[in-house]
């Protein structure tokens, strides 16, 4: 019987525990008044986490640490004055697909998916640059204040992000990375489900440096397993060489609620169960009934049927004398003729899968020539990428991270689109739908490439034709019926904001009830455009189907059959408010140079509290 603590909580400890919650990173280790090693805050971090420019701080404690860590941190937690346009001529299915395709720098993307997707992401699987000394890294500027940055995200210029390469030579060649990586995988965990995890390939330019990361991004106690994949089976170099045949993909979860699924059984792995008996509970191997460690308590005489007693192996048995009694009476175990051998069933019923072993073999989940000649299948022949993965790879993952229906797969670094492919082939075999999120940099193609020769422009582009293609081979095939057959996407383009007069970002004014502000829309934005800048700084769903209607002879668009109805008319008539207020949306945002006068705006007010008071409504 546990004793009962007589004393007050320990409300430091409560405190820790609640900054480590919201701050993972901040949790270090110091050392106590006698010397001893204890968890604590680095609270010059924690500065840095609510601070607007880079704070320094010149305590020693243990953590991983590079030039311009702080200035990477400043850059994940400052807002940009940019939106997502739609794009409907490279989208497939528009208007009914769950999937989403990103367009533009994945630390600005991620950042505009925030409120609409947190907490909502089930599984990410990134692929990022493994910095081997010629990949291209995003060349984030990190050293200016929040308003600098606002500047140069596009709320006065029209400057974008940069592809640079990350040569050896680069006195900042380890740091460049960490401090690419550092706000992506601090935005990513964001996204991610209470029961979510994150999968991140690597190869060993990165591996220590990048599990060092995630400890501190993700929590060091919420680290699932390095796997190691192998990716391929030729040996390739000179004998006075390594030849390396492996990557990493390191996992995390967000928190203890996530649950790694097994793997499913097949004939190979069945094959060692027989009824040589034939017992009626079917098929059995031989289990062990020795412990495999020393354990005192377990070695007593076991009393066989008929009354004789047999000495305890030396570490003890497996079980209690309850318990190994129990498995007796049950024929679980049992005896030879005389009692001298022991057997314990494991039947084939009670296995429930098979554990996910941390060397996963290229002949399981294929290697990169797999990966080639998916590639090759859907481009007429032309490798058209250069270091794809196998959908194998990403099925085993999804498997193993327990997506299933109505869950949300993100891919940030989507590359090759590989993700998207993955995700269609699964719910093609299983029926059950989930929906991707993928990201990709519009990272110019080189001129002598396939897919460049293919006429390719960027390899965003080039990804989006994959997952087309991709899609329509999958649908041709015999697909389980339940599937819904989603192989569309909505492409969103990062850009920068609609308005071309203010220094904020839509989230920034005031989200009281028709709080009017004038704000000038740039001249080649539609409805639409603006649509989607609401739909984000409201947080919502970015694939809700929008319908264009005509209400009272002025065009509105209808989100979700009223989630939100949006009215950018130059006029907006009474009679047009009255109409949408009867319909009760959920939320009502109006242009706000639409209204002929001040009295008007108090006068939609007035109708909608009397109409659809419920409404949250606004105008911009």
């Amino acid at each position: 019987m546990e004793k009962l603590e007589l004393r007050s909580t320990d409300l430091i400890t409560d405190n820790v525990g609640k900054l480590a919650e919201l701050f993972p990173n901040v949790v270090t280790e110091s050392l106590d008044p006698d010397g001893n090693v204890v968890r604590a805050i680095d609270f010059d971090l924690l500065r840095q986490e609510l601070a607007d420019r880079v704070v320094e701080g010149p305590q020693e404690r243990y953590q991983l640490d590079w030039p311009g860590k702080r200035a990477a941190l400043l850059a994940a937690n400052a807002p940009i004055a940019k939106t997502l346009r739609p794009v409907r001529e490279e989208s497939v299915g528009f208007d009914t697909t769950k999937n989403l395709f990103i367009e533009g720098d994945n630390l600005e993307a991620l950042k505009l998916l925030q409120e609409s997707y947190l907490d909502k992401v089930k599984l990410i699987f990134i692929d990022p640059p493994y910095n081997t000394g010629n990949d291209f890294l995003y060349a984030d500027d990190f050293a200016e204040s929040t308003a600098e940055y606002l500047k140069r995200s596009g709320q006065v210029d029209e400057q974008g992000g940069r592809l640079v390469a990350n040569s050896e030579s680069n006195g900042r060649f380890h740091s460049d990375w960490l401090s690419m990586m550092y706000p992506r995988l601090r935005l990513a965990r964001n996204f991610l489900t209470s029961d979510g995890s994150i999968f991140v390939s690597c190869d060993f330019h990165e591996s220590a440096n990048l599990r060092a990361l995630m400890d501190e991004v993700f929590g060091a106690s919420n680290f699932i397993a390095e796997f190691i994949w192998q990716h391929s089976v030729q040996p390739k170099g000179y004998s006075s060489t390594v030849s390396v045949h492996h990557n990493t993909i390191l996992c995390y979860r967000r928190s203890e609620e996530f649950a790694l699924q097994p793997l499913a059984r097949t004939d190979e792995h069945n094959r060692n169960y027989r009824n040589r008996d034939d017992d009626p509970r079917g098929p059995w191997r031989a289990g062990d009934v020795r412990n495999a460690l020393p354990r005192p308590k377990l070695r007593y005489p076991l009393e066989t049927p008929s009354g004789n007693l047999i000495a305890p192996p030396d570490n003890g048995w497996r079980w209690s004398r309850e318990t190994m009694q129990a498995k007796i009476d049950d024929g679980e175990i049992v005896f030879n003729a005389d009692e001298t051998a022991i057997t314990r069933k494991i039947y084939l019923d009670t296995v429930q899968g098979r554990a996910v072993e941390s060397l996963w073999q290229g002949a399981d989940v294929g290697v990169t020539r797999d990966a080639a000649r998916e590639i090759k299948s859907l481009f007429d022949g032309k490798q058209v990428f250069d270091t794809p993965k196998p959908t194998k790879l990403i099925e085993q993952i999804m498997w193993i991270a327990g997506v299933g229906a109505g869950d949300i797969v993100m891919d940030f670094f989507a590359g090759s689109a590989t993700t998207a492919h993955a995700m269609f082939s699964a719910s093609a075999k299983d029926g059950e739908h989930r929906s991707f999120i993928l990201v990709q940099v519009q990272e110019e193609l080189a001129s002598d490439s396939d897919a460049a020769k293919a006429g390719y422009a960027n390899l965003a582009q080039l990804a989006q034709e994959r997952v087309r293609r991709a899609g329509r081979s999958l649908i041709s095939e015999d697909a389980n019926p339940a599937w819904d057959r989603d192989i569309g996407f909505r492409v969103l383009r990062v850009d920068t904001t609609n308005f071309s007069d203010v220094f904020r970002t839509p989230q920034d004014t005031d989200q009281a009830a028709l709080d009017l502000s004038t704000m000038s829309l740039k001249e080649d934005r539609a409805g639409e455009d603006l649509l989607f800048e609401i739909l984000i700084s409201w947080g919502l769903d970015l694939t809700l189907p929008v319908a264009v209607e005509t209400i009272e002879g002025a065009d509105v668009l209808v989100v979700d059959s009223g989630v939100l109805i949006a009215c950018f008319a130059d006029v907006v008539t009474t009679d047009v408010v009255t109409a949408i207020a009867r319909r009760r949306p959920l939320r009502a945002v109006f242009r706000d140079s639409g209204f002929p006068t001040d009295a008007d705006r108090i006068n939609t007010e007035q109708i909608f509290t009397q109409m659809a008071p419920s409404a949250d409504v606004r105008a911009i």
